[in-house]
């Protein structure tokens, strides 16, 4: 009887962590394929066609094409400080995924700025091509708690410092949309008025796909958890987000007597979420997007 409980148990618990195991290897590989398809996106396809990429890379891309450096060079030394600030200020559990997602599509942009690639059809079809393997390619990334823009990492340390300051959850949408203004401006001023249309075009198709694939990941995110315990979590969301949560009693048909609790954060605070979560078994979660907050 004990041997068999003992052996549930160890057989059980080895289970869980084989499962939590791959799902972390899971993601790190689409990690990667993300990184390798969206720097073939912007090496193969969009470069050759007149187009450019978005945020910190679109940045990277402008200083290669006035300087003749090489575009994995300046993509490097573009998004290193953003890549150091996000480490900083978003801790350990943006810093392996972030290194991982970077140093592939700056390899891969590497690699692929050396192989002879053309696509035998118009601009317009080209880029539309080139902007959806980007948008999947990130989506990827996204959703596996990677990332490979600085502008993204930009917004978040804006929204977290604007919290910190004011207690008041902002969407990230504003600040990307403004940061981008600037960089197809740059595009337009620099480079020429076609090579702007053509990427706001790359824009406006990659981050359709990316808003479907991670329902608007520049929006709020309101997560609910019911359990038990709540005091843990309650004290690492506190501790690893210095965030609140609204706690509710609820009760279950079957659970009983247990606490909901509500609280909102951005996209790359929800990876550290679902990792607190995953930590204390017997909770049961959802994730919703909020478009506004009224107060």
């Amino acid at each position: 009887m004990i041997y068999d409980r003992i052996t549930h148990i160890f057989f059980t618990g080895g289970k869980d962590r084989l499962n939590k195991k791959l799902k972390v290897l899971l993601s790190y590989l689409a990690i990667v394929l993300g990184a390798l398809m969206a720097s073939f996106s912007v090496a193969c396809i969009l470069l050759p066609n007149d187009a450019i990429d978005y945020g910190t890379a679109g940045i990277a891309i402008l200083i290669s094409k006035m300087t003749g450096y090489s575009l994995s060079l300046c993509v490097l030394f573009v998004f290193l400080p953003f890549l150091i600030a996000g480490i900083i200020m978003l801790g350990k559990y943006f810093f392996a995924k972030a290194l991982i997602g970077f140093a592939v599509y700056t390899l891969g942009l590497a690699y692929f700025e050396k192989i002879p690639f053309e696509l035998n059809t118009e601009h317009f079809l080209a880029v539309a091509f080139g902007g959806a393997i980007l948008g999947i390619g990130l989506s990827l990334i996204l959703r596996n708690g990677g990332c490979i823009d600085g502008s993204e990492i930009f917004a978040n340390i804006v929204v977290h410092q604007i919290y910190n300051k004011t207690g008041k959850d902002y969407s990230i949408s504003y600040i990307l949309i403004g940061f981008n203004l600037i960089v197809y401006l740059a595009v337009f001023v620099l480079i020429s008025r076609d090579s702007a249309m053509l990427s706001l075009l790359v824009y406006i198709i990659a981050t359709a796909i990316i808003d479907h694939f991670t329902d608007h990941f520049e929006a709020i995110k309101q997560i609910t958890i019911i359990t038990k315990d709540p005091d843990r979590i309650i004290r690492q969301i506190k501790e690893d987000l210095n965030k609140t949560c609204t706690i509710i009693n609820s009760s279950g048909v079957i659970a009983g007597e247990n606490k909901t609790l509500i609280c909102y954060v951005n996209y790359f605070e929800l990876q550290k979420v679902k990792t607190i979560i995953s930590e204390n078994k017997g909770t049961f979660s959802t994730v919703s997007t909020i478009e506004e907050i009224l107060r």
